[in-house]
């Protein structure tokens, strides 16, 4: 399996669950999880992150603007 060429950051503690970035993923990259967060949603998560195009889909449809897409190399940078 390659390295995922972007990292996906949901802001699980914010996210209400409405699952509009799941369903808007041309690539199924994203699920709900079971735990629940402080707000008692299951928040969604990046499942399949080496599946990601870096469209940008799911932050965009996400109400809370609870999700952001970077490239791999540029978060990496930004880390270190």
């Amino acid at each position: 399996m390659s390295e995922p060429k972007f990292l996906i950051v949901i802001d699980a503690e914010d996210c209400k669950g409405c699952s509009l970035c799941i369903d808007f993923c041309p690539r199924n990259v994203l699920e709900l999880v079971h735990e629940l967060n402080r707000l008692g949603y299951h928040p969604a998560c990046a499942v399949r992150v080496e599946d990601c195009t870096g469209c940008q889909a799911c932050a965009q449809m996400c109400p809370e603007g609870g999700v952001t897409i970077y490239r791999r190399k540029v978060a990496e940078k930004a880390l270190s």
